[in-house]
């Protein structure tokens, strides 16, 4: 039961991006993104994207970092994972 993060890979818009799932429920993804003032519109319907500036303070808030595999590993045993094309 955690709020993960991924290794920034994902260049786009002059930064690179990571990923913040959770393994437990949309809810607490939600609450934790609200709680770091990640914006809604970040949501991509499994996951918020977040900037590699934000990830040491997002470690800071509890999100637990996890290498990107791990990351889907957990996200698909937790039931929540969105394929894309479902999005």
């Amino acid at each position: 039961m955690a709020v993960l993060v991924d290794d920034p890979l994902w260049p786009k818009h002059g930064t690179v991006w990571a990923h913040l799932v959770s393994d437990t429920s949309l809810d607490e993804l939600h609450a934790f993104a609200a709680r770091a003032g990640i914006p809604r519109r970040g949501f991509q319907g499994d996951h918020y994207d977040v900037p590699v500036e934000r990830i040491d303070e997002l470690v800071a808030l509890g999100a637990q970092p996890v290498p990107p595999r791990e990351l889907v590993r957990r996200l698909l045993a937790s039931g929540l994972r969105i394929r894309p094309r479902d999005r």
